[in-house]
């Protein structure tokens, strides 16, 4: 297996169990620049672990890293047609931090397919994807912009009988449409979780949406980050 190596600004950086996170960005460099990309390990579970996503500094790989990331193979599953293998034996180098206006710059055009027909989950609203559906759709990440962003906080009740939660999701509006996601960004999610139960209006932001995988006949959409002037110093 040959190892490759392809450069990405880090446009997501979400949770993801069962203990590790979702990576996703946008390559920097040569003829896919623009183009999407998931590493992912080659557990059944996919997710990225704490030791996988760390430089040889110590220092682990953050959103808005430009980051270098070793690679195996392309390793496509459903509508996740961004998925590469890491080789995991190799360090992932940082080499910057993503601008303002470089991410501003991959914004990615309306995609009627990816926002084709969805249901609602309980405490959501158009944010699950039937799997006939999701068969249908070709790419699981968009960036977008959106001007009128909310924050909910409230606690939920489980799904199947399990202890409530208080938990945080996101409401925008889009070519006409309202949605509302599971919020998966750690750092805004616990940023809001500390505060009241309530609604928290911020306005303008840039979204990383991701369709993850089919679980129980369903693809969920979550909001995997949440990008807005003042993350570029390095606070929500």
């Amino acid at each position: 297996m040959n190892m490759y190596e392809r450069t990405i600004i880090c446009l997501a950086n979400s949770t993801k169990p069962p203990s590790g996170r979702c990576i996703a960005g946008k390559e920097l460099d040569g003829p896919r620049a623009g183009q999407w990309l998931r590493p992912v390990s080659s557990r059944p579970t996919r997710e990225v672990s704490e030791e996988e996503r760390r430089y040889e500094t110590g220092e682990k790989a953050q959103l808005l890293d430009i980051i270098t990331v070793p690679l195996n193979s392309h390793s496509p599953l459903g509508h996740q047609t961004e998925n590469h293998i890491l080789a995991d034996d190799y360090y992932w180098a940082k080499e910057g931090i993503a601008t303002l206006n470089q991410v501003n710059a991959l914004i990615d055009p309306y995609d009627a397919n990816f926002w084709m027909q969805a249901e609602s989950t309980y405490h959501g609203f158009n944010d699950k994807i039937s799997e006939p559906v999701a068969a249908g759709i070709t790419s699981s990440l968009k960036l977008i912009a959106v001007t009128d962003l909310k924050i909910h906080v409230q606690t939920e009740e489980g799904f199947e009988g399990r202890q409530p939660r208080r938990r945080a999701r996101a409401e925008f509006g889009y070519h006409n449409q309202t949605y509302k996601f599971s919020l998966t960004d750690p750092e805004v999610g616990e940023h809001y979780l500390r505060q009241t139960n309530g609604t928290y209006p911020i306005g303008n932001a840039t979204l990383c949406i991701s369709l993850v995988e089919t679980w129980n006949g369903y693809a969920f959409r979550v909001v995997a980050s949440v990008l807005y002037p003042s993350r570029f110093g390095g606070q929500p």
